[in-house]
């Protein structure tokens, strides 16, 4: 295959664009970002290839102007040793047992939603009411990561969310557009807010930060384990490795947990509320298997791990409703992966979405929800051990999964213990991408107690 940066570049891969007697698209093709040209893959073994690389010759593609401005340029946009000395300061945060602990308060926030609910159920004649269980979702989350991030100043993380949901409009309604060299400097109306949201997000965190560095008491959440950040020794070449992080640093690790983890937890609840309400046999299923562990009792955090079918419902939720859509690399050099030549400076995309759904690799009913697949594990799971991508892989995978399994775990356990749940007649099914896969018109579900099922 020709070089892509090469005049035959864009038939060449049109041409290879082949589709599979199931439907899916196997092969490489190219299309343009503007000046980029970018090369989307639907390949497992060119994926794994590509996100397992430990070479530094695939790093993370240019981010949008707008997207830094939201989520800052932490540890999802770095590369290099500056990757490293991010990940090594903030890994201990995310240690089993320092998550269990986290656990406790999720639950507790988890209690305070579930008492709003049944409050609202029992001014109702019939017993039961009508939310959006998105927007409950996205406040649980909102609370547990404020919490976990900036611990007892969690009630200013909230206005750190507010700030960040005005961001996202701002980011959404200029994402697709192509970056003009220069037009970011310029005060347009959609300039002038985002500059006045970027001020504000700094405020806010400035304000959190700065009292907890004044007196020296630096806690153990993920912000503590920040601050508390030293001086420490490289043990093979002992030199003195920087693992400190500059006030700066600090706050974009801030701005991108922050949004990561709600985002993504809320939305990995609100569509496995979804499929549990279409599919009652798998919420009677799991609410069966929560009560045979805890009973009536509020879930145990040690004991989390037992509900194996929960697991299996939630991966395969993240199978077919992951929230990030897609993944980029771009090449540092000219490579070849496989039997694909990929130049310098291409941008590669991996369709999150299309793969999950690839009926060669997930069997003839990919397109099904079907927990029973994740029987054996997520490695079992496929025909390739590396099937889920919703985490990605790799050394770059998710370092706040086990945060976000064990809040969604926690929490629709509660959920399964006081209520049942089904679809609103009102619910128009409109998966959307706004940075992340949500429901464009949120999700009414019908919530009942389960006193009142019986």
């Amino acid at each position: 295959m020709a070089w892509c940066s090469t005049s035959a570049t864009t038939s060449t891969f049109r041409g290879s664009r082949r589709t599979t007697s199931n439907g899916g698209l196997r092969e490489p093709f190219l299309y343009w970002y503007g000046p980029q040209p970018r090369i989307c893959i639907f390949d497992y073994e060119l994926a794994r290839q590509i996100l397992s690389s430990k070479s530094g010759h695939f790093v993370k593609n240019d981010a949008h102007p707008t997207l830094l401005a939201l989520v800052g340029k932490g540890l999802g946009f770095m590369e290099g040793t500056d990757w490293v000395r991010h990940r090594r300061i903030i890994n201990p945060a995310f240690t089993i047992d320092k998550l269990k602990m986290m656990t406790r308060t999720m639950l507790d926030f988890a209690e305070s939603m579930a008492k709003e609910l049944e409050d609202q159920t029992s001014q109702n004649k019939n017993g039961e009411t009508k939310v959006d269980i998105n927007r409950y979702f996205s406040e649980l989350t909102v609370d547990n990561i404020s919490y976990a991030i900036f611990g007892s100043s969690y009630k200013l993380g909230k206005e750190v969310f507010q700030a960040q949901t005005d961001l996202l409009e701002i980011t959404m309604a200029t994402f697709l557009d192509v970056p003009v060299p220069g037009l970011k400097y310029l005060p347009t109306e959609s300039n002038r807010r985002k500059w006045m949201l970027e001020r504000k997000l700094k405020s806010l965190l400035k304000q959190i930060i700065q009292p907890r560095l004044a007196s020296g008491e630096c806690g153990n959440d993920l912000l503590g384990v920040m601050l508390a950040s030293c001086i420490e020794t490289n043990k093979q070449g002992g030199k003195q490795v920087d693992l400190s992080l500059s006030m700066e640093e600090i706050i974009h690790e801030c701005k991108l947990f922050f949004f990561a983890g709600h985002e993504n937890t809320a939305l990995l609840l609100t569509w496995s509320v979804y499929l549990l309400s279409i599919y009652p046999e798998w919420q009677e299923r799991l609410r069966k298997e929560v009560l045979r562990e805890f009973g009536s009792d509020p879930p145990n955090p040690n004991a989390l791990g037992k509900l194996k079918e929960m697991a299996m419902v939630l991966f395969e939720t993240l199978r077919l409703y992951s929230p990030a859509l897609f993944m980029q690399r771009k090449t540092l050099s000219n490579m070849t992966v496989g039997s694909t030549k990929l130049p310098k400076g291409i941008a590669i995309v991996i369709p999150i979405p299309i793969m999950h759904r690839e009926k060669e690799i997930w069997g003839e009913d990919a397109d099904e929800f079907n927990p029973q697949r994740f029987e054996n594990g997520i490695s079992a799971a496929a025909k390739v051990p590396h099937g889920l991508l919703a985490f990605s892989m790799g050394p770059r995978s998710c370092i706040g999964q086990n945060f976000s399994m064990l809040e969604a775990k926690s929490t629709l356990a509660l959920m399964l213990q006081k209520f049942s749940f089904t679809l609103s007649p009102e619910y128009v099914h409109a998966p959307v991408d706004l940075f992340t896969l949500k429901p464009k018109f949120g999700l009414p579900v019908i919530v009942t107690p389960l006193d009142m099922c019986n």
